[in-house]
């Protein structure tokens, strides 16, 4: 049971001005997911699209819509339901396309499935049979909302293995200890992201248990007026035949009742095991949030080593220009000095030769 996606894109997402019904307002600020949902319990199409946990498209598609390509790469349709008119901006031409032809198969479908139901309703009003409640709405289960796109990609998060110059080991630590802090900042964007959808999915979810069990009290109660009809009908005489046929199809609506109810608690035990996993994606948000907190706090230490470091290196380079010139200096000096004594030991060779 449930709704499931049967296919995803990436567009920018428009809605008409309400008050002025002709400019375009937009509901996304970048590029999102928008998917294509088929509800098989009631056989209906949806266009669906969440950004973060808000649905800014949740409309169902009827064979009376028609969707309408403005431009190369912008479509839109109108929806009565939600009273108003949904825009989309495609990357490119081609994925307006396949949205378009996607959009006609659903209509199309829809059609058929609405002309079924109106025989099938015909069938129902006939004064031989007995009309029965429709079926109940299916949520959506975070399992569908998390549909795959044609254009996700996956961001490189692997650092530099390569560099200029062979660091101290201070120098290491700090050039690595960015690229960890990366990682788990991605880790924890991941994280965020998938308990935002299963947060969204476990308010619509919780926002329909009442209505869920209002129907299931219908279908009970239902379910002893039935039971009650198939007595009646096993007390009359007189209608052999047509007392059989419709015991038949009241024994036949009441398991498919039984299969509904069956299939909602089933439901809602799924529920409280998704209610398990987002408390334990929080823990482990928790966990890594600080854990990124620390390594904060080390790359803070590390840059201030850092600094030090440079700081006394600059230092040490002053101190070593300073002793290169008192060298060159002491080097002009003793050359002085030098040629001073060598001027002296000629003048007294030449004067021990003339003596």
């Amino acid at each position: 049971m449930g709704e499931q996606p049967i296919y995803s894109t990436r567009a920018h997402v428009f809605q008409i001005d309400p008050n002025t019904k002709k400019n375009w307002v937009p509901t996304s600020k970048h590029a999102v997911t928008v998917s294509y949902f088929y509800d098989s319990t009631r056989n209906v199409y949806r266009i669906i699209s969440l950004d973060g946990t808000k649905a800014i498209i949740n409309s169902t598609i009827s064979p009376n819509m028609t969707f309408t390509k403005t431009s190369q790469k912008f479509g839109q349709w109108a929806d009565s339901r939600a009273n108003t008119v949904y825009g989309l901006g495609f990357s490119s031409e081609r994925h307006l396309a396949k949205f378009a032809d996607k959009f006609a198969e659903c209509k199309e479908a829809a059609r058929l499935a609405k002309e079924k139901s109106l025989e099938k309703m015909g069938l129902a009003n006939s004064p031989s049979q007995e009309s029965v409640p429709g079926d109940i709405q299916s949520p959506m289960t975070p399992e569908s909302i998390n549909g795959t796109g044609d254009e996700l990609g996956v961001p490189d998060l692997t650092p530099n293995s390569e560099s200029q110059s062979e660091p101290s080991p201070n120098t290491q630590t700090f050039t690595h200890s960015p690229a960890i802090t990366k990682h788990w900042e991605a880790e924890l964007a991941a994280l965020k992201g998938n308990n935002a959808k299963l947060t969204a999915a476990l308010l619509e979810s919780t926002g329909n248990v009442k209505q869920w069990k209002q129907q299931l009290a219908a279908y009970q109660e239902e379910a002893e007026r039935l039971h009650k009809r198939v007595t009646e009908l096993e007390c009359m005489s007189g209608q052999t035949n047509v007392i059989k046929s419709q015991k038949t199809e009241l024994n036949q609506t009441i398991e498919e009742l039984e299969t509904a109810l069956k299939a909602k608690e089933e439901e809602m035990e799924q529920l409280k095991v998704e209610v398990e996993k987002v408390n334990r994606l929080q823990e482990q948000k928790d966990s890594l949030a600080w854990k990124l907190q620390e390594t904060d706090d080390r790359s803070k230490e590390l840059q201030t080593q850092l600094a030090n470091l440079e700081q006394r290196l600059e230092a040490s380079q002053v101190e070593q220009e300073t002793f290169r010139k008192d060298l060159k200096t002491l080097l002009e000096v003793l050359d002085g000095k030098i040629f001073e004594l060598t001027e002296l030991r000629d003048n007294l060779a030449k004067l021990i030769m003339g003596s």
